[in-house]
Protein backbone atom coordinates (compact mmCIF):
# COMPACT_ATOMS: atom_id res chain seq x y z
CA UNK A 1 0.00 0.00 0.00
CA UNK A 2 1.50 3.45 -0.95
CA UNK A 3 1.44 6.43 1.81
CA UNK A 4 -1.93 8.10 2.28
CA UNK A 5 -0.54 11.14 2.42
CA UNK A 6 -2.17 13.17 -0.66
CA UNK A 7 -5.55 13.84 1.13
CA UNK A 8 -5.79 16.92 2.64
CA UNK A 9 -5.73 16.97 6.87
CA UNK A 10 -6.36 19.95 9.13
CA UNK A 11 -3.91 22.64 9.08
CA UNK A 12 -0.64 23.37 11.10
CA UNK A 13 -0.89 24.90 14.18
CA UNK A 14 0.45 29.02 13.00
CA UNK A 15 2.88 31.19 15.10
CA UNK A 16 -0.42 33.21 15.88
CA UNK A 17 -1.64 30.81 18.34
CA UNK A 18 1.97 29.87 19.89
CA UNK A 19 1.93 33.74 21.08
CA UNK A 20 -1.79 33.15 22.42
CA UNK A 21 -0.20 30.73 24.91
CA UNK A 22 2.56 32.31 25.60
CA UNK A 23 0.15 35.61 26.42
CA UNK A 24 -2.16 33.27 28.71
CA UNK A 25 1.56 31.95 30.30
CA UNK A 26 2.21 35.43 31.04
CA UNK A 27 -0.86 36.63 32.08
CA UNK A 28 -0.16 33.83 35.15
CA UNK A 29 3.06 35.19 36.02
CA UNK A 30 1.70 37.18 39.01
CA UNK A 31 0.24 34.45 40.75
CA UNK A 32 3.82 32.94 41.39
CA UNK A 33 5.01 36.44 41.90
CA UNK A 34 7.52 35.97 39.24
CA UNK A 35 9.09 37.99 36.45
CA UNK A 36 9.03 35.30 33.94
CA UNK A 37 8.57 31.81 33.48
CA UNK A 38 11.91 29.18 32.01
CA UNK A 39 10.17 26.25 30.33
CA UNK A 40 12.10 23.65 29.97
CA UNK A 41 9.95 20.53 29.40
CA UNK A 42 10.28 19.82 25.66
CA UNK A 43 6.44 18.87 25.03
CA UNK A 44 5.99 22.25 27.24
CA UNK A 45 8.68 23.97 25.15
CA UNK A 46 6.53 22.75 22.10
CA UNK A 47 3.74 23.64 22.94
CA UNK A 48 4.40 27.66 23.51
CA UNK A 49 6.90 27.96 20.13
CA UNK A 50 5.92 24.91 18.20
CA UNK A 51 9.34 23.75 18.07
CA UNK A 52 10.13 20.12 17.48
CA UNK A 53 13.51 19.60 18.01
CA UNK A 54 15.50 17.64 21.22
CA UNK A 55 17.13 20.66 22.43
CA UNK A 56 15.33 23.54 23.69
CA UNK A 57 13.88 26.29 26.06
CA UNK A 58 12.06 29.49 26.53
CA UNK A 59 11.93 32.46 28.57
CA UNK A 60 8.42 34.22 28.68
CA UNK A 61 8.75 37.63 30.39
CA UNK A 62 5.92 40.19 31.15
CA UNK A 63 6.82 41.58 27.88
CA UNK A 64 8.03 39.12 25.74
CA UNK A 65 10.14 36.12 24.73
CA UNK A 66 13.78 34.57 23.95
CA UNK A 67 13.56 30.95 22.50
CA UNK A 68 17.35 28.88 22.83
CA UNK A 69 18.47 26.00 21.20
CA UNK A 70 21.36 24.75 19.70
CA UNK A 71 23.38 24.85 16.16
CA UNK A 72 22.09 21.36 15.21
CA UNK A 73 18.61 23.00 15.29
CA UNK A 74 18.88 26.49 13.96
CA UNK A 75 17.42 26.38 10.62
CA UNK A 76 14.78 24.38 11.79
CA UNK A 77 14.22 27.16 15.00
CA UNK A 78 14.18 29.89 11.95
CA UNK A 79 11.02 28.46 10.60
CA UNK A 80 9.00 26.68 13.55
CA UNK A 81 9.91 29.90 16.00
CA UNK A 82 9.77 32.59 13.57
CA UNK A 83 8.78 34.76 16.07
CA UNK A 84 10.76 34.85 18.61
CA UNK A 85 14.03 36.04 19.29
CA UNK A 86 16.84 33.17 19.07
CA UNK A 87 19.57 32.07 21.10
CA UNK A 88 22.16 29.76 19.71
CA UNK A 89 23.87 28.01 22.35
CA UNK A 90 24.73 24.13 23.41
CA UNK A 91 23.35 24.57 27.04
CA UNK A 92 20.33 26.50 27.19
CA UNK A 93 18.79 27.07 30.65
CA UNK A 94 21.82 28.49 32.08
CA UNK A 95 21.94 30.58 28.85
CA UNK A 96 18.30 32.12 29.45
CA UNK A 97 19.00 32.60 33.18
CA UNK A 98 22.36 34.34 31.76
CA UNK A 99 19.52 36.50 29.69
CA UNK A 100 17.15 36.85 32.31
CA UNK A 101 19.07 38.34 35.25
CA UNK A 102 21.13 40.58 32.38
CA UNK A 103 17.37 42.01 31.62
CA UNK A 104 17.05 43.20 35.03
CA UNK A 105 14.66 40.51 35.35
CA UNK A 106 15.00 39.35 39.17
CA UNK A 107 12.26 36.33 40.18
CA UNK A 108 12.37 33.68 37.36
CA UNK A 109 9.96 30.55 37.64
CA UNK A 110 10.91 27.52 36.78
CA UNK A 111 9.49 24.21 36.22
CA UNK A 112 10.56 22.38 39.52
CA UNK A 113 8.92 19.08 38.34
CA UNK A 114 11.14 18.90 35.56
CA UNK A 115 14.48 19.62 36.53
CA UNK A 116 16.58 17.74 38.69
CA UNK A 117 17.72 19.08 42.48
CA UNK A 118 21.17 19.43 41.10
CA UNK A 119 19.94 21.24 37.83
CA UNK A 120 17.92 23.43 40.13
CA UNK A 121 21.01 23.96 42.17
CA UNK A 122 23.37 25.05 39.45
CA UNK A 123 20.99 27.51 37.87
CA UNK A 124 20.50 29.58 41.38
CA UNK A 125 23.84 29.75 41.68
CA UNK A 126 24.32 31.03 38.29
CA UNK A 127 21.43 33.91 38.58
CA UNK A 128 22.86 35.00 41.88
CA UNK A 129 25.91 34.84 40.60
CA UNK A 130 24.89 37.37 37.49
CA UNK A 131 22.24 39.02 39.91
CA UNK A 132 22.88 38.41 43.60
CA UNK A 133 19.25 39.59 44.29
CA UNK A 134 17.48 37.26 41.74
CA UNK A 135 16.17 33.96 43.00
CA UNK A 136 14.29 31.03 41.04
CA UNK A 137 10.57 30.52 42.45
CA UNK A 138 8.08 27.71 41.72
CA UNK A 139 6.75 27.76 38.04
CA UNK A 140 4.36 24.56 39.20
CA UNK A 141 2.01 23.14 36.08
CA UNK A 142 1.03 26.12 34.80
CA UNK A 143 1.84 24.82 31.15
CA UNK A 144 0.40 21.67 31.88
CA UNK A 145 -3.25 23.77 33.05
CA UNK A 146 -3.27 25.59 30.05
CA UNK A 147 -2.63 22.28 28.10
CA UNK A 148 -5.57 20.91 29.84
CA UNK A 149 -8.34 22.59 27.53
CA UNK A 150 -7.34 22.36 23.85
CA UNK A 151 -8.16 24.47 21.13
CA UNK A 152 -10.04 23.48 18.14
CA UNK A 153 -6.56 23.53 16.29
CA UNK A 154 -5.58 21.01 18.58
CA UNK A 155 -8.63 18.87 18.49
CA UNK A 156 -8.90 18.67 14.82
CA UNK A 157 -5.26 16.99 15.03
CA UNK A 158 -5.85 14.32 17.69
CA UNK A 159 -9.30 13.79 15.55
CA UNK A 160 -7.23 12.82 12.61
CA UNK A 161 -4.74 11.09 14.38
CA UNK A 162 -7.53 8.92 15.88
CA UNK A 163 -9.17 8.99 12.01
CA UNK A 164 -5.67 7.27 10.99
CA UNK A 165 -6.25 4.89 13.78
CA UNK A 166 -9.35 4.03 12.55
CA UNK A 167 -8.60 3.33 9.06
CA UNK A 168 -5.62 0.97 9.91
CA UNK A 169 -7.88 -0.80 12.38
CA UNK A 170 -10.22 -1.27 9.81
CA UNK A 171 -7.78 -2.79 7.11
CA UNK A 172 -6.37 -4.85 9.83
CA UNK A 173 -9.37 -6.96 10.77
CA UNK A 174 -10.03 -7.24 7.14
CA UNK A 175 -7.18 -9.97 6.92
CA UNK A 176 -6.69 -13.03 8.39
CA UNK A 177 -5.39 -12.77 11.61
CA UNK A 178 -6.18 -16.53 13.22
CA UNK A 179 -2.40 -18.21 13.55
CA UNK A 180 -0.60 -15.16 13.24
CA UNK A 181 1.70 -13.85 15.97
CA UNK A 182 0.82 -10.65 18.54
CA UNK A 183 3.81 -8.99 17.39
CA UNK A 184 3.32 -9.49 13.61
CA UNK A 185 -0.03 -7.91 14.06
CA UNK A 186 0.88 -5.45 16.20
CA UNK A 187 3.72 -4.47 13.49
CA UNK A 188 1.63 -4.49 10.23
CA UNK A 189 -0.80 -2.30 12.65
CA UNK A 190 1.78 0.35 12.86
CA UNK A 191 2.66 -0.21 9.26
CA UNK A 192 -0.63 0.38 8.36
CA UNK A 193 -0.98 3.74 10.45
CA UNK A 194 2.47 4.80 8.77
CA UNK A 195 0.67 4.53 5.11
CA UNK A 196 -2.25 6.53 6.20
CA UNK A 197 -0.11 8.95 7.17
CA UNK A 198 1.05 8.75 11.28
CA UNK A 199 3.82 9.95 11.89
CA UNK A 200 4.43 7.19 14.13
CA UNK A 201 2.56 5.39 16.72
CA UNK A 202 1.39 7.26 19.84
CA UNK A 203 2.83 4.41 21.99
CA UNK A 204 4.28 0.91 22.18
CA UNK A 205 1.11 -1.30 20.71
CA UNK A 206 -0.30 -3.62 22.70
CA UNK A 207 -1.79 -7.14 20.88
CA UNK A 208 -2.70 -9.44 23.44
CA UNK A 209 -4.42 -12.80 22.55
CA UNK A 210 -5.86 -16.19 24.61
CA UNK A 211 -4.62 -15.65 28.78
CA UNK A 212 -2.71 -12.84 27.79
CA UNK A 213 -5.64 -10.16 27.19
CA UNK A 214 -6.23 -10.26 30.79
CA UNK A 215 -2.78 -8.29 31.07
CA UNK A 216 -3.91 -4.86 31.05
CA UNK A 217 -0.11 -3.88 29.57
CA UNK A 218 0.62 -6.76 28.11
CA UNK A 219 3.49 -6.48 25.78
CA UNK A 220 3.70 -8.87 21.66
CA UNK A 221 5.23 -11.38 21.81
CA UNK A 222 5.36 -14.74 19.98
CA UNK A 223 2.14 -15.97 21.01
CA UNK A 224 -0.20 -16.97 18.43
CA UNK A 225 -3.88 -16.36 17.82
CA UNK A 226 -5.50 -19.63 18.51
CA UNK A 227 -9.93 -20.03 17.50
CA UNK A 228 -12.27 -19.03 19.65
CA UNK A 229 -9.64 -16.39 21.94
CA UNK A 230 -10.15 -12.85 22.67
CA UNK A 231 -7.76 -10.65 21.07
CA UNK A 232 -7.38 -7.46 22.90
CA UNK A 233 -5.64 -4.35 20.76
CA UNK A 234 -4.95 -1.31 22.39
CA UNK A 235 -3.25 1.34 20.03
CA UNK A 236 -3.06 4.84 18.32
CA UNK A 237 -1.35 7.52 16.18
CA UNK A 238 0.75 9.90 16.39
CA UNK A 239 -0.08 13.14 14.39
CA UNK A 240 1.87 16.62 14.10
CA UNK A 241 2.49 16.32 17.50
CA UNK A 242 -0.47 14.51 18.86
CA UNK A 243 -1.74 11.32 20.14
CA UNK A 244 -4.55 9.24 19.68
CA UNK A 245 -5.99 6.28 21.59
CA UNK A 246 -8.24 3.57 21.13
CA UNK A 247 -9.05 -0.32 22.61
CA UNK A 248 -11.21 -2.72 21.08
CA UNK A 249 -11.03 -6.52 22.05
CA UNK A 250 -12.25 -9.30 19.53
CA UNK A 251 -13.11 -12.95 19.45
CA UNK A 252 -11.25 -14.60 16.61
CA UNK A 253 -12.16 -17.80 14.47
CA UNK A 254 -15.53 -19.14 16.04
CA UNK A 255 -18.49 -17.45 17.73
CA UNK A 256 -17.61 -16.07 21.04
CA UNK A 257 -18.68 -18.42 24.40
CA UNK A 258 -20.95 -17.47 26.81
CA UNK A 259 -18.67 -16.11 29.28
CA UNK A 260 -17.38 -14.05 26.89
CA UNK A 261 -20.35 -12.53 26.07
CA UNK A 262 -20.78 -11.82 29.32
CA UNK A 263 -18.05 -9.98 30.16
CA UNK A 264 -18.03 -8.10 26.90
CA UNK A 265 -21.40 -6.87 27.41
CA UNK A 266 -20.76 -6.29 31.13
CA UNK A 267 -17.42 -3.77 29.64
CA UNK A 268 -19.67 -2.47 27.16
CA UNK A 269 -22.57 -1.10 29.37
CA UNK A 270 -19.71 0.12 31.74
CA UNK A 271 -18.02 1.58 29.26
CA UNK A 272 -20.88 3.90 27.70
CA UNK A 273 -21.96 4.84 31.25
CA UNK A 274 -18.16 6.43 31.29
CA UNK A 275 -19.07 8.27 28.03
CA UNK A 276 -22.46 9.01 28.68
CA UNK A 277 -20.79 10.97 32.38
CA UNK A 278 -18.79 13.31 30.50
CA UNK A 279 -19.49 17.13 30.52
CA UNK A 280 -18.31 19.97 31.76
CA UNK A 281 -18.24 20.49 35.41
CA UNK A 282 -18.48 17.25 36.54
CA UNK A 283 -15.59 15.65 39.05
CA UNK A 284 -13.33 13.35 37.35
CA UNK A 285 -13.86 10.58 40.20
CA UNK A 286 -17.67 11.02 39.28
CA UNK A 287 -16.78 9.65 35.99
CA UNK A 288 -14.93 6.84 37.09
CA UNK A 289 -17.90 6.19 39.60
CA UNK A 290 -20.34 5.77 37.26
CA UNK A 291 -18.33 3.58 34.74
CA UNK A 292 -16.72 1.37 37.82
CA UNK A 293 -20.19 0.65 39.34
CA UNK A 294 -21.28 -0.66 36.70
CA UNK A 295 -18.75 -3.25 36.70
CA UNK A 296 -18.86 -3.91 40.56
CA UNK A 297 -22.52 -4.28 40.74
CA UNK A 298 -22.15 -6.88 38.38
CA UNK A 299 -19.59 -8.67 40.75
CA UNK A 300 -16.22 -7.97 38.62
CA UNK A 301 -14.97 -4.88 40.82
CA UNK A 302 -11.62 -6.51 41.87
CA UNK A 303 -10.98 -7.79 38.10
CA UNK A 304 -10.83 -3.84 37.09
CA UNK A 305 -8.02 -2.54 38.91
CA UNK A 306 -7.07 0.45 37.48
CA UNK A 307 -8.41 3.94 36.26
CA UNK A 308 -11.15 4.77 33.83
CA UNK A 309 -9.35 7.21 31.87
CA UNK A 310 -6.66 10.01 31.65
CA UNK A 311 -6.61 13.09 29.21
CA UNK A 312 -4.18 13.18 25.53
CA UNK A 313 -2.97 15.61 23.71
CA UNK A 314 0.69 16.17 22.64
CA UNK A 315 1.33 13.22 25.43
CA UNK A 316 -0.46 10.16 25.86
CA UNK A 317 -0.99 10.72 29.28
CA UNK A 318 -2.02 13.96 30.66
CA UNK A 319 -4.41 15.67 33.12
CA UNK A 320 -7.20 14.94 34.06
CA UNK A 321 -6.90 11.75 35.60
CA UNK A 322 -10.29 10.02 35.76
CA UNK A 323 -10.03 7.58 38.68
CA UNK A 324 -11.40 6.62 42.20
CA UNK A 325 -10.89 9.43 44.65
CA UNK A 326 -9.01 11.60 41.82
CA UNK A 327 -9.21 15.55 42.44
CA UNK A 328 -10.59 17.49 39.92
CA UNK A 329 -13.38 18.73 37.52
CA UNK A 330 -13.84 18.29 33.43
CA UNK A 331 -13.34 21.24 31.51
CA UNK A 332 -14.97 22.18 27.74
CA UNK A 333 -12.90 21.11 24.98
CA UNK A 334 -10.92 18.50 26.83
CA UNK A 335 -9.78 15.17 25.13
CA UNK A 336 -10.12 12.26 27.24
CA UNK A 337 -10.09 8.28 27.61
CA UNK A 338 -12.28 6.19 28.63
CA UNK A 339 -11.40 2.65 29.00
CA UNK A 340 -12.87 0.46 31.47
CA UNK A 341 -11.92 -3.36 32.11
CA UNK A 342 -12.14 -6.84 32.87
CA UNK A 343 -9.71 -9.01 33.56
CA UNK A 344 -9.50 -12.57 34.03
CA UNK A 345 -6.21 -14.46 35.47
CA UNK A 346 -5.17 -17.21 32.97
CA UNK A 347 -8.67 -17.30 30.98
CA UNK A 348 -8.71 -13.72 29.03
CA UNK A 349 -9.94 -9.50 29.78
CA UNK A 350 -12.08 -6.79 27.83
CA UNK A 351 -10.94 -3.52 27.41
CA UNK A 352 -12.69 -0.83 25.20
CA UNK A 353 -11.66 2.49 25.10
CA UNK A 354 -12.37 5.66 23.00
CA UNK A 355 -10.98 8.75 22.84
CA UNK A 356 -13.35 11.64 23.13
CA UNK A 357 -13.67 15.73 23.92
CA UNK A 358 -15.47 17.02 26.47
CA UNK A 359 -18.27 19.26 25.63
CA UNK A 360 -21.59 20.66 26.82
CA UNK A 361 -24.90 19.16 26.25
CA UNK A 362 -25.83 22.39 24.32
CA UNK A 363 -23.34 21.39 21.94
CA UNK A 364 -24.19 17.84 21.79
CA UNK A 365 -22.02 15.80 24.36
CA UNK A 366 -18.84 14.33 24.39
CA UNK A 367 -18.10 14.30 21.04
CA UNK A 368 -16.84 10.51 19.98
CA UNK A 369 -13.40 11.16 18.16
CA UNK A 370 -12.63 6.88 17.63
CA UNK A 371 -15.28 5.48 16.07
CA UNK A 372 -14.78 2.16 15.40
CA UNK A 373 -17.69 -0.31 16.40
CA UNK A 374 -17.68 -1.50 19.54
CA UNK A 375 -20.00 -4.27 18.86
CA UNK A 376 -18.51 -7.72 19.37
CA UNK A 377 -16.89 -8.70 16.39
CA UNK A 378 -15.87 -12.15 15.67
CA UNK A 379 -12.90 -11.98 13.08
Amino acid sequence: MTADRSATGPAAIDPPAYAARRERLRAGLEAVDADAALVTKLVNVRYLTGFTGSNGAVLVTRGGAVFCTDFRYDTQAASEVPDVERIIVRHCAPALVERAAKDGLRRIAVEEHEITVEEHRQLSSELTAAAPSAALVGLGHAVEELRRIKDESEIALIREACAISDRALAELTESILIGRTERHIAQELERRMTDHGADGRAFDTIVACGPNSAVPHHRPGERRVGEGEFLKIDFGALYQGYHADMTRTFVVGRAPADWQVEVYDLVFAAQKAGRQALEPGVRCADVDAAARGVIEAAGYGEYFGHGLGHGVGLEIHEDPRLGAGLPGTLDDRTPVTVEPGVYLPGRGGVRIEDTLVVRPKAEGGPELLTITTKELLVL
